[in-house]
């Protein structure tokens, strides 16, 4: 999943200690607001470098950043290796929030990608993001996947995983071409959630975690893919209703609208996307209603859903 990348590299350093590589991607220029990208579960932080570079190219201080165990912020093994998925919301996420909520009195705002939509609701401090728009986020549950995918995903849950967290003690992920290898932990907490239709909300052993959510006042824009198997709009719903005191407009995004054949999971940050990224960094500084196109239409009613390629 690698692309070509630039910016420099700043290390963090979570509430816990916790040691952590970000990098920024500056404009040339005084920015005209900051933006982080928030990135989906096993993905590093090089692969939404070329997204960042045309976020910065367009006037937009752009940072991302590898969440502990993975890219530039895993350790030395993966072996023995403890922490909590939410850890990366909670802790990994909310450190870059507050490294670049100091460098400015502007605008602030976060693009989430899968993972990167779950997090924001569990963030301290949320209330600072201006605007957020995620790409692919979605409950997690095989029910909501087309049937090949349920298959395949039950596969990877109940055999293929178990068996490399057996080998390796952690879930060697590369092997199966999937993205980065990823904590035992993490793998255990994540096959759990998506027992449930809901996700996490449905865990009872996390208490309030949808009054959490209820608590984000941030506009967000949801944009699925219809041909993303892992997150269609249906499995976007499940989940963005918890951010129920938000006004959230769904997007049900036709490839074709790019001109493209294909996005999945994935391919929203591919260089091909690009009037995807336009339409966003346009909605990001503006609000009112997503569009593809610069002309912005009549405004939508809270909650709505608009399908781009209709």
């Amino acid at each position: 999943m690698d692309t070509a990348s630039s910016g420099f590299a700043v290390r963090l350093e979570a509430a816990d200690g916790y040691p952590l590589h970000a990098t920024c991607h500056a404009p040339t220029a005084e920015p005209a607001g900051r933006l982080i990208v928030a990135g989906a579960t096993g993905v590093a932080q090089r692969f939404y470098g070329r997204f960042a570079a045309f976020a910065a190219a367009q006037g937009i201080e752009t940072w991302t950043i590898d969440y502990r165990g993975i890219g530039q912020s895993r350790p030395a093994t993966l072996r023995g290796f403890r922490m909590d998925y939410l850890d990366w919301a909670r802790l990994d996420l909310a450190a870059l929030v507050d490294h670049v909520a100091a460098r400015g009195s502007g605008p602030l705002w976060m693009v989430g990608h899968s993972f990167g939509g779950h997090a924001f609701g569990l963030l301290p401090g949320h209330e600072r993001v201006q605007r957020l728009a995620t790409f692919g986020t979605g409950a997690g549950w095989h029910g909501w996947m087309p049937p090949l995918e349920r298959l395949r995903v039950q596969f990877l849950w109940h055999v293929a995983g178990p068996a490399l967290v057996r080998a390796r003690g952690y879930l060697a992920w590369s092997l199966l071409g999937m993205g980065e290898d990823l904590p035992r932990d993490l793998y255990l907490q994540w096959r759990r959630w998506c027992r449930w239709p809901r996700y996490f909300f449905e865990d009872p052993a996390l208490p309030g975690l949808e009054d959490r959510f209820a608590q984000v006042r941030t506009p967000i824009v949801a944009i699925n893919a219809l041909d993303d198997r892992w997150a269609p709009p249906a499995s976007r719903d499940a989940f963005m209703s918890a951010y129920r005191g938000a006004v959230v407009e769904r997007v049900d995004l036709d490839p074709r609208s790019l001109g493209l054949r294909t996005i999945g999971h994935i391919q929203y940050f591919r260089p091909q996307a690009v009037d995807l990224w336009r339409a966003t960094l346009r909605w990001l500084q503006a609000g009112g209603p997503w569009s593809l196109s610069p002309q912005v239409g009549d405004a939508r009613s809270p909650g709505a859903t608009s399908r781009a390629g209709d």
